[in-house]
């Protein structure tokens, strides 16, 4: 059956250029009216205008799609709001927020300031916030929405260099893995991607023939799935040359230490043990794993846990 966004209102985040372009043209390919927020800023996110804002939605109506131009700066809470409006007043709702803005500014962490730092975290972490605050009281009250969050494999897994970077895209998981939770009563589903795409973000770190295999129409696919109807809730899924695979953080079993071996040299010497993945779990919630090592060590010491 194929996915369909008829009458639904998207909004993509810094869809000027790359992954979020292809997105935006996706979306308003199947049917979706969409909002194009762009800053139209450099790749370190300085300046602003929003000529690549306007140049999508012309594609987007060239093609038959209607779309509106915006170029909030997603750290401006006031802006983002006012996007919202104006996505709303024209269409009555917004069913599906893809947040994709994004800045760079790699360094190694003892050379970076700290204002560097600050930055990327603002753009990527609290932008990601305020574009979700904003459509939140809406998707309640519509109960009816899905949230896609960008992550990247420089949070999930680390890159040299990018501190700034990976601490706010595993923030971004944290904050997925408790808004789930909350949007589950309205109908309101939460996800996030881990692209890997050539893009104004990679074209100066990887090889030409690598780039060429990293089209970002193929990441595109994964974020229609994660804002569809039947989408799934709480998933990582990473996207990038053709492929698609779900991300997971899991847990091992660990081992249970009795009141006269709970030291760091006890830890040190069982470390193998603990560190030891056969039989590792996924866990859904913080409280699971609370659960999970009360019932451990009940086990151990006999008691009856329930």
């Amino acid at each position: 059956m194929s996915i369909r966004f008829d009458d639904q209102v998207v909004i993509v985040t810094g869809s000027g250029h790359g992954l979020g372009k292809c997105h935006a043209l996706e979306f308003a390919r199947r049917g979706a009216y969409v909002v194009v927020n762009d800053l139209g800023g450099s790749l370190d996110g300085i300046g602003e205008g929003s000529d690549a804002a306007r140049e999508v939605v012309a594609q987007i109506e060239a093609e038959g799609g209607d779309a509106m131009a915006n170029g909030a700066n997603v750290t401006d809470y006031s802006q983002v709001e006012a996007m919202v409006s104006a996505a709303v007043d024209k269409w009555g709702r917004v069913d599906v927020l893809v947040n994709n803005a994004g800045i760079l500014r790699d360094k190694t962490f003892g050379k970076m300031d700290l204002a560097d730092f600050a930055a990327v975290v603002d753009v990527h972490l609290y932008g990601s916030v305020n574009c979700t605050k904003a459509v939140w009281d809406k998707m309640c009250e519509q109960e009816y929405g899905r949230i896609v969050l960008t992550s990247s494999s420089s949070g999930i897994y680390g890159n040299f260099g990018q501190t700034n970077y990976g601490a706010a895209k595993m923030g971004l998981v944290g904050f997925m893995n408790a808004l789930w939770l909350e949007g589950q009563k309205y109908g309101i589903k939460v996800n996030a991607l881990s692209p890997i795409a050539a893009t104004r973000m990679t074209e100066n770190i990887m090889p030409e023939h690598i780039l060429a295999m990293l089209q970002p129409e193929a990441v595109t696919p994964a974020v229609i799935f994660m804002a569809s109807e039947d989408a799934p809730n709480r998933q990582i899924i990473a996207a990038g040359a053709g492929v698609y695979a779900r991300v997971v953080i899991q847990e091992t079993p660990g081992i249970f230490l009795p009141e006269d071996q709970r030291d760091a040299e006890h830890i040190s010497a069982a470390w193998e043990q603990i560190a030891n993945t056969e039989g590792q779990v996924e866990l859904q919630v913080g409280s699971e794993q609370t659960t999970k090592h009360i019932g451990k060590a009940a086990a151990a010491l006999g008691i009856k846990f329930e």
